[in-house]
């Protein structure tokens, strides 16, 4: 969808040339159709449509066409300028839709979606979007975040990626070419570039296949899981104007690919199932249209690819991507629902409007701008005024947001006592201070140890997910905290007991993966397995673990099936284990609720007694281990008559199950009072 990929909007004017001979007005109505493909499916169904696999496929499609020309004819490839030719194209519009993005966010979407805006933003503007979107794919924290106005740029980050890896191929094929003629004396530019594109197509598309079936969320973003798709285009470059079909053909390919592609997003689960091989189908589709041509038929699908309208579209195709997702993502989040027909009509008129200006008065003047003397120059200092035009307010925007993120150390003052105020009831909490982290700060108040685990240590355990506090020389006790989020979230009270103690902890904490022996899912049972194994080998003092699973929709928490026999398993090893009492659980975001509605709400406020049982489960454990000890911290969360957003100035939930790392930390006092009694240990 980059403007770069796009063919010359009008053949020039003059003798023929092979710019006029090139210009194909059915493709750039393809590009039409795909696009409206993808904000159509967008909009209105809510689902991915394949669109996407069209554009990635006619990016490389028409770069191949124009490098392989540059090949037979002997002309230099220049590389340096084409990509300041390149950037210059693309980056005015992107960074137009950047700057109104940002101005969006700021003045209509919630605060606690800034950080994520930010990051992306960042990602977006050097064509990295994709690689980040990949990490939080298959991050359990950063999946659970809304939809980001800026995450379509993913798209874009791969096409920018290609851009520049693509001529370096061109250019590696240049210098091949005469080492094969020697021994292939029919070989040429040609049948060399279409040798290695062969090769990048077959080599990425296992790989994609294979990236697929095993992390579909990573390969979705992954660059080189969607190569194959670009090279498909490039191979198809190479050989379209071999194959000439009669027109009886060329109309039946035609009408097969349009029907195909509209039907793509259909029949396959896109979103779940791309790329891997299934990506095929969009991109054969529209090769089919590619390959039909200007059928001269007047029946042929050509006919209507070519009809001004969608040329039109065409035109502003790129613009008209990076508007559309921004405008419905502030769309729903400002109306609260899905548009419908009439409101989503409205959407594509106006982010058709809106593209159309980018185009005319952004992407238009700075492209023709490419006819003054010194180019070069000029397309650096419009990448650089582009940059500079985006970093600017990004770097401004997160020393805001660093600071609001400061002000967390504030957390158990007299300001902000957070959990005293419900420990001590002499703790009075001062009313007009604003409550701590600020919303912007939200999507860092998960917790961590400060520490990766030494290479020995993570490797026995979990590389990924083990962490540990800087050990003393002979630590008095170690401490392992294992299981999933929520155990993850008592880190900051445990770690500040810990280390006033002389103690040391370890983690080793995986999402949705609670410490139990008898988990449905695999790849947790298998973790479980691992760390148990380890752990009892180790012995160290105690383990830490969250002992229950509360439930969002009833006052009510169970123990987990095979949770007392890992209990069990580690008491037989003489290890002791502290098992805490699971956090309340909600049915909507705590934090976002008190950001749309107010700290006070009712609607935010929901009763203790609708969220926590009267009893704790795991009591009938420790009655019958001795060396098993049940702390519930319920009263620390919760006040006698509510579950509320915020104690003591301080927020208490960061989502719709987790405990902030700030509230956490204001509960060090009354847990280590908690645990020492439980334990008989001595400490501070």
């Amino acid at each position: 969808m980059s403007s770069t990929a796009a063919l010359p909007t009008r053949p020039p004017r003059g003798p023929a040339s092979s710019a006029r001979r090139a210009y194909r007005p059915e493709v750039q109505g393809l590009r039409a159709v795909a696009v409206m493909m993808v904000v159509c499916y967008h909009i209105w169904l809510g689902r991915v449509s394949g669109g996407v696999d069209v554009f990635l496929m006619l990016s490389a499609f028409l770069l191949t066409g124009s490098f392989i020309r540059k090949l037979e004819q002997d002309r230099p490839l220049a590389l340096g300028g084409y990509w300041l030719h390149l950037f210059k194209r693309l980056l005015p519009a992107a960074v137009t839709v950047l700057l109104l993005t940002l101005a969006a966010t700021v003045l209509l979407l919630p605060a606690s979606s800034w950080t994520t805006v930010l990051e992306q933003a960042w990602a977006s503007l050097f064509y990295v979007q994709n690689w980040l979107l990949a990490v939080n794919a298959v991050d359990y924290y950063a999946a659970h975040d809304a939809a980001s106005p800026l995450q379509h740029f993913w798209s874009l980050s791969i096409q920018g990626q290609v851009f520049i890896l693509w001529p370096l191929l061109f250019l590696a094929g240049r210098a091949l070419t005469t080492p094969i003629q020697r021994r292939v004396p029919w070989a040429n530019h040609r049948t060399v570039m279409f040798g290695i594109f062969a090769v990048v197509f077959l080599v990425s598309l296992v790989y994609s296949i294979s990236e697929t079936a095993s992390n579909q969320a990573f390969a979705y973003f992954d660059t080189r899981a969607r190569l194959f798709e670009f090279a498909f285009g490039s191979l198809l470059a190479l050989t379209v104007d071999r194959i000439v079909p009669p027109r009886w053909v060329r109309v039946l390919l035609g009408w097969a690919g349009l029907v195909a592609m509209l039907a793509c997003g259909f029949v396959l689960a896109v979103d779940r199932a791309f790329p891997g091989i299934v990506a095929l189908w969009p991109v054969l589709a529209a090769s089919a249209i590619v390959v039909a041509g200007n059928s001269r038929s007047p029946i042929g699908a050509d006919r209507l690819l070519s009809s001004r309208p969608l040329v039109k579209v065409g035109d502003i195709s790129y613009a008209l991507y990076l508007v559309h997702w921004p405008a419905l993502i502030v769309f729903t989040v400002l109306v609260g629902r899905d548009p419908g027909p009439r409101s989503g009509l409205a959407l594509v008129a106006c982010s058709a409007l809106l593209a159309w200006a980018i185009t005319r008065f952004v992407e238009r003047p700075i492209r023709s701008s490419s006819r003054i003397e010194s180019r070069r120059r000029w397309a650096g200092a419009v990448i650089v005024a582009c940059c500079a035009l985006v970093a600017t307010p990004l770097v401004a925007w997160q020393h805001h947001i660093d600071s609001a993120q400061a002000a967390a150390a504030d957390a158990g003052s007299d300001a902000h006592p957070g959990a005293r105020a419900l420990a001590d009831p002499d703790v009075q909490t001062p009313d007009g201070v604003e409550p701590i982290p600020a919303f912007s700060a939200l999507s860092k108040e998960y917790a961590a140890l400060p520490k990766r685990c030494d290479p020995e240590l993570a490797e026995r355990l979990d590389p990924k997910r083990c962490g540990q506090t800087v050990p003393g020389v002979d630590p008095e006790r170690t401490l392992f905290v294992v299981g999933d989020s929520h155990a993850e979230q008592w880190l900051p009270p445990v770690q500040a007991v810990a280390e006033r103690n002389g103690w040391h902890v370890v983690s080793v904490l995986r999402g949705a993966c609670p410490f139990t022996l008898s988990s449905a899912r695999s790849e947790c049972a298998e973790h479980n397995r691992r760390v148990l194994a380890t752990v009892t080998d180790i012995k160290p003092d105690a383990v830490v673990v969250v002992s229950t699973a509360a439930s969002k929709t009833a006052a009510q928490d169970r123990l987990l099936p095979g949770f007392e026999d890992g209990v069990t398993a580690l008491t037989d090893a003489g290890i002791e284990v502290v098992g805490l009492r699971d956090n309340p659980r909600f049915t909507f975001d705590m934090a976002r609720c008190a950001e749309r509605d107010g700290v006070d709400a009712p609607s935010c406020n929901p009763p203790r007694s609708t969220k926590v049982a009267a009893t704790n489960p795991a009591d009938e454990v420790a009655a019958r281990n001795d060396a098993f000890h049940s702390l519930d911290l319920t009263d620390l969360l919760c006040d006698p008559e509510v579950c509320a957003p915020v104690q003591g100035n301080v927020r208490v939930f960061l989502d719709d199950n987790h405990v902030t790392k700030t509230y956490a930390a204001t509960m060090t006092e009354p847990l280590a009072e908690r645990l020492f009694a439980a334990t008989g240990w001595h400490g501070a």
